[in-house]
């Protein structure tokens, strides 16, 4: 027999066994800019920080004390080496995996499922792995088909459990846990009857239209017009805080203290309160600062007089002295700014900003969570004047900076931000740290003034999103803000900005639900996506209108807007685009089986690639069907509710002037009298509609503003009298 020293010298996949005070994560798995904590083998809670390299994750913990006595000394074993190990190549690729170790949550998910494992046999009176049995693993398999587990989930908890055997093989003493049977007999007789579902990619929700646009509007407000005065308020909230702590305790003080009060007190006037944890009392940090006296001195006031029960049957405001110069519709937001609501809105502005950078640059949300300040630096102007703004996340020293004098219309050279999704070492292993892009993002102006906005709140070179700087009542923590901070923080702006619109008599730009859910932050790329494909000039636009936002998301300016090395975002604008075209041809052939008259040069044209393309109804479109898809280049059908028609687009026909290769149409661009038009009578309608809204508005406006209404009234109008006059049914098209 083989003794476990010879085998260790022989075979280097095999690790010793730990002992209790070895690190949970040895040295050579951490990176050396990783400074999370790092707990002993012995410990309750094992922290996997030390493997956690993207700012904004969460810390996974491993918490042993939810395993049985009996098991937990051998299910450490198991644990560790996998955390420490790497698998046999013979054995990944047998196996069909990508790496010879398991990402950070893929490991952390396989512990939890080996804990669960460990309580049943607890259960079931095993307490040692040694004493596991084939009959064991069926029947535990039994056991969680019966919770209703679905297939794709079932088949992942059984290799979950395969892996704690092909673990113990390459442990120095291996308890000699039996190999699952599903490895030898085949899987598919553990696992329920397969379920149909639409394909994961690109299952995440858009959000809606109608939530967008307000949310957009008032990010932009609170950014460009209000910052300053936010920013300011913060600035004086701090320094009277840090005066309130440092103050002495001096007669003068005292002195100072009780001629603030006694005037109060004596014509029965409301104090400065604060509302801590739903609770009103004396703001006593404000009054401090304002007096001088020391924090003891309020304190025994506040006794004294009982002026706590005073503030919160009488409270009263904590104007700050910052002047407010932000302006909501033309008037002042506020008169002044509240020492308590200067946290608030400093919180909301922060949230403004990242919902900005998530929606108008097309980021994932880790990369949005690496940004630092200094990511965006000011550009040298090109030849022509203009400048353009690139975004990273790993700001480089002088020295490692390359130039190249002698190109006449060089840009700066930058270190490009990193990216994680698929990233991997030569072993196939994901790297959680990420890597440098090789192409920085494009920042239009909005994100550039949003990202201006974060480097005020947090230190140069810090996380954009530091955890530490916008979470302030608690500085230990680190890294980003993680994405269920995030989903805290845009529900609770969306509920300032619903309140603030109410008290600013604006109930048109409220918020409201999304039907789908929850503003997630992983929605915001699908949106944006959304939004360039089927609503070119539709909700985004109102924020483009309120601020100062001018780039038309439209195939002239596209391939450099959020511009990728990889296809990253407009690899989701294909999907985009792609189902919009077949939802364009569905909504075609619905109309002409309804009977609907049908006009336009293209329309025989149009009823002939509606019928031959594909219909998604409820289905997810998947990667390989957008491209069968895209090869139906000149055949695709673009529905433009501001035209009120669909175009069948061809390069040649077009009066929108596309590109060349171009194969999409310019929606910005449309012209009446294009030999790619296609309407229907619902388009008629909607264009006799919006002319006679155009009328109203014209009632209301200056002459020359009526003018122009009146006359784009005329056009529509005609445009709709001329669907009626030449409009056909499909049968009377084809006949």
């Amino acid at each position: 027999m083989t003794s476990p020293a010879v085998a260790l010298a022989e075979d280097p996949y095999i690790l010793r066994t730990p002992l209790p005070d070895d690190l949970v994560i040895q040295s050579r798995w951490i990176n050396a800019d990783n400074n999370h904590a790092n707990n002993c083998v012995r410990d309750d809670i094992w922290s996997l920080g030390p493997l956690i390299d993207q700012p904004g994750d969460v810390v996974l913990r491993i918490h042993w004390t939810s395993c049985p006595a009996p098991l937990r000394g051998e299910l450490k074993i198991l644990a560790w080496t996998m955390l420490n190990g790497e698998r046999r190549p013979t054995v990944v690729q047998a196996t069909g995996g990508r790496g010879t170790r398991f990402g950070v949550s893929k490991a952390y998910q396989r512990i939890l499922m080996w804990l669960r494992w460990a309580q049943w046999l607890h259960r079931h009176e095993i307490h040692t792995l040694a004493d596991v049995t084939p009959e064991h693993w069926r029947s535990f398999a039994r056991a969680l088909r019966a919770k209703g587990t679905d297939r794709r989930t079932m088949e992942k908890n059984l290799f979950y459990l395969s892996n704690s055997w092909e673990y113990d093989q390459l442990t120095e003493r291996a308890v000699g846990l039996p190999r699952p049977p599903w490895d030898t007999e085949g899987i598919d007789d553990y696992l329920p009857e397969e379920v149909q579902q639409g394909h994961r990619e690109n299952s995440t929700e858009p959000l809606d239209p109608s939530v967008v646009g307000p949310l957009l509007v008032w990010s932009i407000r609170l950014v460009e017009d209000l910052a300053d005065d936010i920013l300011g308020a913060w600035d004086e909230r701090t320094r009277m805080t840090t005066e309130a702590h440092t103050n002495p305790t001096t007669p003068v003080g005292r002195a100072a203290l009780s001629a603030y009060l006694q005037p109060l007190l004596a014509d029965g006037a409301p104090l400065p309160s604060a509302t801590v944890r739903g609770n009103t009392g004396l703001a006593r940090i404000y009054i401090a600062a304002r007096t001088g006296a020391n924090l003891k001195q309020v304190h025994w006031a506040a006794r004294r007089h009982g002026l706590a029960q005073i503030a919160a049957e009488r409270p009263g405001p904590c104007p700050l002295t910052t002047p407010v110069t932000g302006l909501i519709e033309g008037r002042p937001w506020r008169t002044s700014i509240g020492f308590s609501e200067a946290d608030e809105i400093r919180r909301h502005l922060g949230t403004a900003a990242t919902v900005i950078i998530m929606f108008l640059t097309g980021m994932r949300v880790q990369e949005v969570q690496a940004l630092r300040s200094g990511c965006c630096p000011e550009p040298d102007p090109s030849s022509d004047g203009t400048t353009r703004h690139l975004i990273h996340s790993q700001v480089a020293d002088d020295e490692e900076i390359e130039t190249e004098d002698d190109e006449e219309d060089q840009e700066p050279y930058l270190v490009t931000g990193h990216h994680y999704k698929n990233v991997t070492d030569d072993d196939g292993n994901h790297i959680n740290a990420g890597e440098v892009r090789t192409v920085p993002w494009v920042a239009i102006t909005p994100v550039v003034r949003a990202i201006r906005v974060l480097e005020r709140m947090v230190p140069p070179g810090e996380l954009l999103l530091s955890s530490a700087h916008h979470e302030v009542q608690d500085r230990k923590l680190h890294g980003s803000l993680t994405r269920m901070a995030l989903r805290g923080r845009v529900k609770e702006f969306v509920a300032w900005i619903n309140q603030e619109a109410a008290a600013q008599n604006l109930p048109g730009q409220t918020v409201p639900d999304d039907p789908h859910g929850p503003i997630s932050p992983n929605r915001w790329r699908r949106t944006l996506a959304w939004h360039i494909a089927r609503r070119p000039g539709g909700l985004v636009a109102l924020a483009i209108q309120y601020g100062h936002m001018r780039a038309f998301l439209d195939a002239r300016t596209s391939a450099g807007y959020g511009a990728r090395g990889r296809r990253g975002m407009h690899g989701i604008l294909d999907v985009e685009t792609v189902l919009a075209t077949a939802d364009a041809a569905a909504n075609l052939r619905d109309a002409a089986d309804a009977g609907e008259r049908i006009s336009g040069p293209a329309a025989s044209r149009a009823l002939i690639d509606a019928a031959d393309t594909p219909r998604f109804e409820g289905a997810v479109l998947t990667i390989r069907a957008t491209r069968h898809l895209k090869k139906m280049r000149g055949h695709l059908l673009y529905d433009n509710p501001d035209s009120f028609l669909i175009c069948a687009f061809k390069a040649d026909n077009a009066l929108c002037e596309p590109d060349p290769g171009a194969i999409a149409p310019l929606p910005f661009a449309c012209q009446v009298g294009c030999g790619n038009a296609v309407r229907t009578d619902a388009h008629a309608q909607a264009a006799r509609a919006h002319a006679n809204r155009l009328e109203q508005q014209a009632a209301y406006v200056p002459g020359p503003m009526a003018r122009a209404l009146h006359s784009a009234a005329t056009k529509w109008r005609n445009v709709a009298d001329t669907h009626d006059a030449t409009a056909r049914t499909a049968p009377e098209i084809h006949a």
